[in-house]
C-alpha cells in the first residue's frame, strides 16, 4: 500500500460541491446504483466503490478536475472502457474515477501521413474502421478491440495477435497530449520520427494511469496488405508444438501472427465459433502470413516446410478471406468460449522465452493437479506471451484463493524462466506482489522516483502496479515463513 494514499479521509461533500462547480449534472455521478457498474473492470474478482465518476466531455474539464482533486488529495483512477483484466481501473475508496468514455472523437485520418488523431475514449477497432477507405488499418488488435479504447491501451501497452510482426501499441503511436494531476497539459512525441530529449513516450505507454491522464493519441496508421493467409497446423504433442514455433523464428521468418492453443482451449472454442479446429490435437499453431500475392507465397511454403519438419501431423492453409478470419475467430473468442464452460475464470499474462513453452505447458499441467483446478492455455506464442485461463467457482469456498495462488505461481516461475510477470495486461493489482519477485530495490526505488516526479502526492492510481519496499518485505517473509526460498536474501528490501 502507498503510504501516501494509506488511511485518507475524503470530505466528500466537499468533493462532490467542487466537483458540481466544475462539471454539469449529467456528466457526475454519486447516487449508489450509479457507481456500481465503476466498481471493477474485467477482473471483476477485486471491487470498490469510488466516491464519484466524473465524465468531462472537454479538455478544460479534465483540467479543472484534476487540479480540484490535487488541491484536495483526492486519489484519481483515470477509466477506459474497463476492458483490462489487472484491475488497474478498480477505484479507489476515498477517491473518483475519471471517465474518458465520452472523449470519442476521431479527430483526423490523413492519408498521406498514414496518422490518425484520436480522443482517448475511441474503440480500438473504429481507428481501422475509419482508416479502411485510405487502404490502411491499425495494427496493434487486442482481443478486446471491439471493446477496448486507445486510453486504455496507451495505459496497458496493449498487442494482440499481429504484435509480433507489427508491434505494440508503443511502437505504434507518435504522439500524446496528456494532464497532469496538477492541471498542466503537456504534449510528448511528435510526428516526426523522432523527437529531442529523453523518449518520454515509451515511458508514458504502460504506464497503467500512474503519470497522467490523456487526452489525445496520433496512431501510427499501416497499409492494408493486399493478401494474408493462415496456416493451421495440428501437433499431437504439445511440446512439439511449441518447438515449431522457436522453429519458425529461428528459420528467420517473422509471421503476422503466431498463436498457439492447448487441447481444453480448442475443445471450448470450436463449439462456440466453429473455426474447423482439430478437436483430437494435443495443441494447434495459427501462422499468418501477409504481403503481396508472392511473398505470401514464398513465406507459406517456407512455414509448411518448417512446420511439418517438427511433426505436425495436419495442415491446413486458408483458401478465402472468410476461412481466415474464421480461423482468427476462434482464438479471438478463446475468452468469451471458455466462460460457458466454467462459472468463473481468472486469466493470467505472463511472458517467457519462446523455447520454454514446452516446460510451462508441462509444469501448468502438473500445476493443475497441485489446486485441483482446470486450466486452458492460449498463447501470442510468437513472442513468448502466455495467457492460461484458470477455471474455479467463486461461489465455492476455497476456489478463488486456490485460483490465486494458481496463477501467482505460474507468474513466478514465467520469472525463473527468464521471462515477465505481463505481457500486455499490465500489473495493476493483480500482479502487484509478483514484481517483488521480478525486481530487487534498487529498481522498484527507482520506478517510485519516476512516479513522484510526476505525481509527488501519489494521487493518480495509488496502490497500483509498483509495490512499495514494505509490502515486498512482507511478501518475501510469508514465502520464507513457507519454505519457498523465493527471496532468499530479505536485506534487499
Amino acid at each position: 500500500m502507498n503510504p501516501s494514499a494509506a488511511g485518507l479521509q475524503t470530505d466528500r461533500a466537499l468533493l462532490v460541491r467542487r466537483l458540481k462547480n466544475i462539471l454539469p449534472a449529467h456528466c457526475l455521478l454519486v447516487e449508489d446504483e450509479d457507481l456500481r457498474p465503476y466498481e471493477c473492470d474485467g477482473l471483476t474478482a477485486y471491487r470498490q466503490m469510488p466516491l464519484a465518476v466524473c465524465l468531462p466531455e472537454n479538455e478544460g474539464q479534465v483540467v479543472d478536475l484534476l487540479r480540484t482533486c490535487h488541491q484536495l488529495g483526492v486519489p484519481v483512477v483515470a477509466r477506459g472502457a474497463g476492458t483490462g483484466l489487472s484491475g488497474g481501473a478498480m477505484p479507489h475508496a476515498e477517491g473518483v474515477v475519471l471517465s474518458l468514455a465520452r472523449f470519442n472523437r476521431i479527430l483526423k485520418v490523413d492519408r498521406d501521413s498514414r496518422t490518425a488523431v484520436v480522443q482517448p475514449g475511441v474503440r480500438n477497432l473504429a481507428v481501422s474502421e475509419a482508416a479502411a477507405p485510405f487502404g490502411l488499418y491499425y495494427a496493434p488488435d487486442p482481443s478486446s478491440q471491439i471493446a477496448c479504447t486507445l486510453g486504455g491501451n496507451v495505459a496497458e501497452n496493449s498487442g494482440g495477435v499481429h504484435c509480433l510482426k507489427y508491434g505494440l501499441t508503443v511502437h505504434n503511436v507518435l504522439r500524446i497530449r496528456m494532464v497532469s494531476i496538477e492541471g498542466e497539459i503537456f504534449e510528448i512525441g511528435s510526428g516526426a520520427p523522432d523527437a529531442p530529449g529523453y523518449d518520454l513516450l515509451a515511458l508514458f505507454i504502460g504506464s497503467e494511469g500512474l503519470l497522467g491522464v490523456v487526452t489525445e493519441v496520433t496512431v501510427r496508421l499501416v497499409p492494408k496488405p493486399e493478401l494474408a493467409q493462415v496456416v493451421m497446423a495440428s501437433f499431437d504433442d504439445v511440446a512439439k508444438a511449441g518447438d515449431a514455433v522457436a522453429a519458425i523464428i529461428a528459420a528467420g521468418i517473422i509471421p503476422a501472427g503466431l498463436e498457439m492453443m492447448d487441447k481444453p482451449a480448442t475443445a471450448a472454442v470450436e463449439p462456440f465459433v466453429k473455426a474447423g479446429y482439430d478437436l483430437d490435437a494435443a495443441a494447434i499453431l495459427l501462422c499468418e502470413s501477409d504481403g503481396t500475392p508472392e511473398e505470401v507465397a514464398e513465406e507459406i511454403a517456407r512455414v509448411r516446410a518448417v512446420l511439418t519438419g517438427c511433426g505436425a501431423r495436419d495442415l491446413r492453409v486458408s483458401q478465402s478471406e472468410v476461412e481466415r478470419l474464421r480461423f482468427w475467430a476462434g482464438r479471438k473468442a478463446a475468452f468469451p468460449a471458455v466462460g460457458r464452460i466454467t462459472p468463473d475464470y481468472y486469466c493470467m499474462d505472463g511472458t517467457i522465452p519462446r523455447k520454454r513453452l514446452a516446460e510451462m505447458l508441462a509444469a501448468i499441467a502438473a500445476m493443475e493437479t497441485k489446486y485441483g483446478l482446470r486450466c486452458a492455455n492460449v498463447f501470442h506464442a510468437g513472442d513468448g506471451n502466455l495467457h492460461p485461463l484458470i477455471m474455479y467457482d467463486m461461489s465455492k469456498p476455497g476456489d478463488w484463493e486456490k485460483a490465486e495462488a494458481f496463477g501467482a505461481e505460474i507468474l513466478e516461475l514465467s520469472v525463473a524462466l527468464g521471462g515477465s510477470i505481463t505481457g500486455e495486461h499490465g500489473v495493476g493489482i493483480e500482479k502487484i506482489n509478483q514484481m517483488c519477485v521480478q525486481y530487487a530495490t534498487p529498481e522498484l526505488e527507482t520506478f517510485h522516483a519516476v512516479k513522484a516526479a510526476f505525481d509527488d502526492k501519489r494521487l493518480l492510481n495509488p496502490e497500483k502496479a509498483i509495490p512499495s519496499l514494505h509490502r515486498c518485505a512482507e511478501y518475501g517473509r510469508m514465502h520464507v515463513h513457507r519454505g519457498e526460498l523465493k527471496f532468499p536474501d530479505l536485506e534487499r528490501f
